[in-house]
């Protein structure tokens, strides 16, 4: 797949370039030109590296760590929890609405597009950057995951001061990748209607996020859309 290499922004790009030489990726694209032969992929090839031209290297403050692609059409736009204006609100994204709501007074907008966020600096990141239609989880252990620990791997490594926030178990287990003694993680339950009463409700993590932002003289996140 042409876009997968000259599509990312030019500082990640930098900091990225030994693994788009690896084997893996040869592979991962690969299997995308011949998923995109049968199948709706999602998002479109020009979106796939939407976090990462959003937000560059250097301008990361937040990390938030998402797992798949929606996989619905016109939804995956490459931000993770985020989806096009015009495109009805999932609803994990619209839990984290709630929260943000209860937690800062903000009402909640009427669309859910979260660009203005990764914009200021909230890298929202999945650790899987497509999807087959229809099939949640159906580009997983195809090389991505590989690539996006890396992410985190350098993040970690060349940078200081990050918040790193996980949702759900899937997105703590990345905790492992992360220097504790230089950076932040909050965790909490995932947002999904099945696991946000179990704590997510209540973790008040953008109060937090914006607190530790202030702590460090960094600018805070502005959480409105509207």
């Amino acid at each position: 797949m042409e876009q997968l290499n000259p599509a990312i922004e030019s500082s990640w790009k930098t900091v990225l370039e030994k693994e788009f030489g690896k084997p893996y990726m040869a592979e991962l694209k690969a299997f995308l030109l011949e998923e995109k032969k049968m199948n709706r992929v999602f998002p479109p090839g020009s979106l796939i590296f939407n976090a990462f031209n959003q937000t560059s290297f250097s301008d990361v403050k937040v990390v938030i760590l998402g797992q798949d692609p929606y996989h619905g059409y016109g939804e995956a736009h490459g931000l993770c929890f985020s989806v096009p204006e015009g495109v009805r609100k999932p609803p994990s994204l619209i839990n984290i609405f709630k929260e943000i709501e209860s937690d800062l007074r903000i009402k909640p907008p009427g669309h859910g597009n979260l660009t203005a966020w990764a914009r200021q600096g909230v890298l929202l990141l999945n650790a899987t950057l497509t999807v087959r239609e229809n099939q949640a989880g159906s580009h997983q252990n195809k090389g991505w995951e590989t690539f996006t620990d890396e992410v985190i791997k350098q993040l970690s490594a060349q940078r200081e001061g990050l918040i790193f926030v996980l949702w759900g178990k899937f997105a703590e287990a990345k905790s492992a990748l992360i220097d504790k003694s230089k950076h932040f993680i909050l965790t909490a339950p995932h947002p999904s209607p099945l696991s946000a009463a179990r704590g997510f409700f209540g973790c008040r993590h953008f109060s937090r996020i914006n607190e530790l932002l202030r702590q460090m003289g960094k600018q805070e996140i502005d959480w409105r859309l509207e």
